[in-house]
């Protein structure tokens, strides 16, 4: 039996994903979170084979999940769904380390293949995206430049962002400044918007 911990903060999305893979026979979804952190808790505590998780979620991103699944050293492998069809995410989720990521219009039947050939120790990765990533320029942002253009772009000043990641402000002004600079955009909305689009936020 595959044992899948389900990550999602759509609550009609989750609950789709979790009665889809319940009609399997040889899947078993053992719990549900609507965050990312809550999700990094399930999997501590119960060691599933996957997580299939989205992109964008609150407290913790499902590539974030992914990157702290990999440093505690867990056995389960990360399955993204998502619809956000962006190399660039892509590109950053196998470096983290997922072994699979879809996107949400793919069929059905899609989904549960694409467990059982993680599961088997393969991939699964949307064949449009897969060309596309490889054709698309590199992710220019550092981590830190991309922490504080994300906190930006949701609306937060320099001093909250500052307050938030335990940097000074003068400090956040300069990541920011860089960001702004690398993605050669006039300001930090401008920035925020190109690092989305590209998918490197």
């Amino acid at each position: 039996m595959i044992r899948i911990v389900i990550a999602e903060d759509q609550a009609l999305v989750l609950g789709a994903l979790a009665a889809l893979l319940g009609l399997e026979d040889d899947i078993a979804v053992v719990s549900t979170a609507g965050n990312g952190k809550d999700a990094l808790a399930r999997c501590r505590e119960l060691r599933p084979d996957i997580v299939l998780t989205d992109v964008e979620m609150p407290q913790m991103t499902g590539l974030e999940l992914a990157s702290q699944l990999a440093q505690d050293k867990l056995p389960c492998k990360v399955v993204i769904v998502t619809t956000f069809a962006r190399s660039g995410y892509l590109r950053r989720a196998l470096e983290a380390g997922v072994r699979g990521y879809l996107l949400k219009d793919a069929p059905a039947e899609n989904l549960a293949a694409a467990i059982r050939q993680v599961h088997a120790g393969g991939r699964a990765i949307a064949p449009e995206l897969a060309l596309e990533s490889w054709s698309a320029g590199q992710d220019p942002l550092s981590e830190r430049e991309r922490q504080v253009l994300r906190l930006a772009g949701e609306g937060r000043t320099s001093a909250e962002i500052a307050k938030q990641v335990h940097l000074s402000e003068g400090t956040v002004r300069n990541y920011l400044s860089e960001a702004i600079s690398k993605l050669g955009a006039g300001n930090r909305v401008e920035a925020y918007r190109v690092a989305r689009n590209a998918g490197w936020l």
